[in-house]
């Protein structure tokens, strides 16, 4: 998939999701189940590349004792050692929550063209207690992206139910 046209603007329905991006994201939630059950924080993420490769990336803040290692940032990594420059911006990367403020800015410095979340962070915001768990910040990736001279594309929230889900009860005792 090709995330900007040669001229530069979007293509239509890039901004919504589709069938095929939610059969991706519900697998970015099955990694976030993943990382939950390996004792980590509920967050996967899948970026699947313009030839139809698919890399994935669980949460590792607990296992790895590294506040950075959010699974988006974990994947930015793995991706970028991994494809071109080229390959990263018709890439899409799938993420069971809305990407972070960090995450955000690593997404677009690795210059991946698009991104489709569930769980919108001001929804996660609501479940995890004051000054418990991970801390949240109400600033929504789209405007993270927008303060760039580059383009991402995003797409979400969808599936938020089930995006939900993987967080119930998580952030009551989390580590």
């Amino acid at each position: 998939m090709t995330a900007l046209l040669p001229d530069g603007t979007t293509p239509a329905g890039l901004t919504h999701v589709s069938a095929a991006d939610e059969v991706h994201l519900a697998r970015a939630l099955d990694v976030a189940r993943l990382s939950r059950a390996n004792g980590n924080h509920p967050f996967g993420a899948i970026l699947v590349a313009g030839d139809g490769a698919v890399l994935e990336s669980q949460n590792t803040v607990v296992t790895a004792g590294d506040p950075t290692g959010h699974a988006e940032s974990n994947l930015v990594r793995l991706a970028s050692a991994r494809l071109t420059a080229a390959e990263l911006r018709t890439s899409t990367l799938y993420t069971s929550t809305e990407p972070c403020v960090m995450c955000s800015g690593a997404i677009y410095w690795a210059g991946i063209g698009r991104v489709v979340y569930a769980l919108p962070e001001q929804l996660l915001g609501q479940m995890v207690p004051e000054q418990g768990g991970e801390p949240t910040m109400d600033l929504p990736c789209r405007e993270v992206f927008a303060r760039g001279g580059n383009t991402v594309i995003v797409a979400g929230p969808a599936l938020v139910a089930e995006a939900a889900d993987v967080h119930a009860g998580f952030w009551d005792t989390a580590p």
